[in-house]
C-alpha cells in the first residue's frame, strides 16, 4: 500500500493552538487505498525534526495544508509565506515525491502559492478529491480533469463543493492529538459546510460554496464522544455559524445529550435572534461558550457589511445567550466601507451595553479575492486588477485610519482586560499560556470577563 505524509504547515498558536482538523476529513478520504500519517509543525519538535521524519517514512505523496496566509493584525502585521517557502525548501531536501498542495488558505490564492512554492500540484476547495488525484497520476490520466486540481500550468481555476462521502479519521494516538489533549485539551468538530451568509469581506463562502451541507447530528454526536472518550476537555464546533441553521444546530445539540456527552464545547455564533429557549437547550446539552461575529454595533456599517442582522438583533441575542448562562464574546471588525469616527464610536457605546461579555476588536479588513469587499477596493482604486495579494493588503476607510480608530478603541477601553484590541497577542501572550500549563482546558477567554 502506498504511502501518503499529510502536513499541517500551520504554527499559529494564539490565542491557542488548532488543532488540523481538514487533515482528518482528507485522511478519511484516502484511508482505505493509502496508508495515511499526519505531521503537524505546531507540535512541539516537530519543525526542527521534520526533515528527519519525512525521510524515515518515505512518502509517496505529500500534502502540505495551508491554513494561515497570515495574522490578518493590520498594526503588527505578519505574512506567512517566507515560512512556508522554508518548509518546501525541507521538504524538497528530504524527498522526491510529488509535493501537493491544499487548505482554506491555498483555496483563497491557489495560483500564487503554486508559482511561490513551486509545488508539482494543489487542489482548491475541499480535500475529499485528493484520492481523484492520486488515481488519474498513477492511472496516467489527465489530472485537470479533476475538478480544483491545480498544476504549474494552470491559469484559471474552477471547482465545486464536494458532494460525496466526508468521512473523518480521528487518531486518539496520534503524536499530535496528544498534543492538543496536554495543551488546553481542545479538539474540534465541524456539523455541516458551506455559509448562506454573504458578509462582504468572508472567504467561506468560496471555499464551501453558499449551500449548507449538514451532517448527520447522530454522526456528529458520535464524533464528539469519540473526542471526549480520547481525553479532550472541551470541543470547538468550526462551522462559519453554528447557529446558521437553528433547527439542525438544535438537533445537533439534542443528539449531544443523547449521546452522553458531558464535556463543555462552543463555537462561532451570527447575533440574530434565536428561537425561545434555544440557547437554553444548548446549555443543557454542554454549550458553554458563545462566540458571536457582531463586526459592529452601528447598523449602517452593519449594511455595508453585509451582515443578516442588526444592531438591535445583536442586543436580543446577546441577552439570550446570557439568560442561558453561557459566556459571551463579540469579534468587531472596524474600519470598513463607511467606517467613520462617528460609526466606531457608536460601536464602542453599543459595546458598553453589552453586560458580562469579552470583546475582540480588529482594526482594519483583510482583502481577499471573491469577495465583494475585493470589488469595492477595486472600484475605489485601494487595489488593481491582477494586484497580487498573497501578502497582507488591507482595506482603508477614506474617513478613518486605522491608526486612529486603534486609538479610539485603546481611549475607550481605558486598559479594561476583557476588550481586546489587534490580535490581542501581548495579554494573550501573558494570560492564556500560563493557565494552560496550570492545567487549565477550553478557550479561556472567560477569565477575561469583567
Amino acid at each position: 500500500m502506498k504511502k501518503v505524509l499529510l502536513i499541517s504547515a500551520n504554527m499559529m498558536k494564539l490565542p491557542y493552538a488548532v488543532y488540523p482538523l481538514g487533515l482528518d476529513y482528507v485522511a478519511g478520504a484516502l484511508q482505505s487505498d493509502y496508508h495515511v500519517e499526519i505531521l503537524d509543525m505546531n507540535e512541539p519538535g516537530v519543525a526542527q525534526s521534520a526533515g528527519e521524519r519525512i525521510r524515515e517514512y518515505e512518502p509517496d505523496y505529500i500534502g502540505l495544508s495551508i491554513r494561515n496566509i497570515d495574522n490578518t493584525d493590520t498594526i503588527d502585521c505578519r505574512g506567512y509565506l517566507s515560512d512556508y517557502q522554508e518548509l518546501v525548501g525541507r521538504i524538497r531536501r528530504n524527498s522526491k515525491s510529488p509535493l501537493i498542495l491544499g487548505g482554506s488558505g491555498f483555496t483563497i490564492f491557489p495560483l500564487e502559492f503554486m508559482r511561490a512554492l513551486d509545488a508539482d500540484y494543489g487542489i482548491a476547495g475541499e480535500g475529499e478529491s485528493f484520492p481523484l488525484l492520486l488515481r488519474a497520476l498513477e492511472g496516467k490520466t489527465d489530472v485537470t480533469e479533476v475538478a480544483g486540481v491545480v498544476t504549474r500550468d494552470t491559469s484559471s481555476i474552477s471547482y465545486r463543493a464536494w458532494t460525496g462521502a466526508m468521512d473523518r479519521s480521528f487518531d486518539a494516538r496520534a503524536a499530535h492529538t496528544k498534543y492538543y489533549l496536554s495543551y488546553g485539551g481542545m479538539l474540534n468538530l465541524q456539523t455541516k459546510r458551506g455559509c448562506p451568509f454573504r458578509c462582504s469581506y468572508c472567504t467561506y463562502p468560496h471555499i464551501e460554496g453558499h449551500k449548507m451541507r449538514l451532517f448527520e447530528p447522530a454522526e456528529i454526536a458520535r464524533q464528539a464522544r469519540e473526542l471526549q472518550d480520547a481525553g479532550a476537555k472541551y470541543i470547538f464546533i468550526t462551522d462559519s455559524a453554528f447557529n446558521a441553521s437553528y433547527g439542525h444546530s438544535m438537533q445537533v445539540g439534542r443528539a449531544f445529550r443523547n449521546a452522553g456527552l458531558s464535556i463543555p464545547w462552543g463555537g462561532f455564533f451570527a447575533p440574530t435572534v434565536a428561537p425561545d429557549d434555544y440557547y437554553k437547550e444548548l446549555a443543557d446539552a454542554g454549550l458553554t461558550h458563545v462566540e458571536f461575529g457582531t463586526e459592529s454595533m452601528c447598523s449602517v456599517t452593519l449594511a455595508n457589511l453585509q451582515k443578516p442582522f442588526s444592531a438591535a438583533e445583536v442586543f436580543l441575542a446577546h441577552r439570550q445567550a446570557l439568560a442561558a448562562g453561557l459566556f459571551v464574546a463579540h469579534y468587531f471588525l472596524l474600519g470598513g466601507p463607511g467606517e467613520t469616527p462617528d460609526t466606531v464610536r457608536e460601536t464602542l457605546k453599543g459595546a458598553d451595553e453589552l453586560e458580562r461579555a469579552v470583546f475582540f476588536f480588529f482594526c482594519g479588513i483583510r482583502i481577499y479575492p471573491h469577495t465583494s469587499l475585493f470589488d469595492t477596493a477595486l472600484r475605489e482604486g485601494q487595489i488593481h486588477a491582477g494586484q497580487n495579494l498573497i501578502e497582507p493588503v488591507f482595506y482603508r476607510s477614506p474617513f478613518i485610519s486605522d491608526i486612529e480608530i486603534i486609538k479610539t478603541v485603546e481611549d475607550h477601553a481605558g486598559g479594561r482586560l476583557n476588550w481586546m484590541v489587534g490580535a490581542g497577542e501581548s495579554k494573550a501572550t501573558r494570560i492564556l499560556p500560563r493557565l494552560y500549563e496550570r492545567g487549565h482546558t477550553g478557550p479561556l477567554w472567560e477569565h477575561l470577563i469583567s
